[in-house]
């Protein structure tokens, strides 16, 4: 079993908006050459931040609705969500390193 959900737009709400930490959601598809180089950083990080960050994935082939909805034009895009409320946005590839530090950012605020 995956560290990771899979977040549809039937789930998008239950699972991330009425959290009541934070949540990295990965919008992805698996056509998508930059999502499969993302996927095994996502799943570092998921393992790696068990208990303080949840971390979802929702394929945007599969779940239009949320993907329109959050105005994902390209992916691989990261939203980070607290509480309810998105409050970062990483578009494209990233590395480890990089959403390590706007998730500390995030923790910190």
């Amino acid at each position: 079993m995956s560290i990771i959900s899979d977040v549809t737009d039937a789930t998008f709400a239950e699972e991330v908006l009425a959290h009541d930490g934070v949540v990295l959601v990965e919008f992805w598809a698996a056509w998508a050459g930059p999502c499969r180089q993302l996927q095994p950083v996502v799943e570092e990080l998921a393992r790696e931040l068990s208990g303080s960050v949840k971390v979802v994935k929702v394929d945007t082939e599969e779940s239009p609705e949320v993907a329109h909805r959050y105005r994902i034009s390209s992916i691989p895009t990261l939203l980070v969500v607290r509480r309810g409320e998105v409050v970062a946005t990483l578009l494209g590839s990233r590395s480890k390193a990089a959403i390590r530090e706007t998730l500390a950012g995030i923790a910190a605020a």
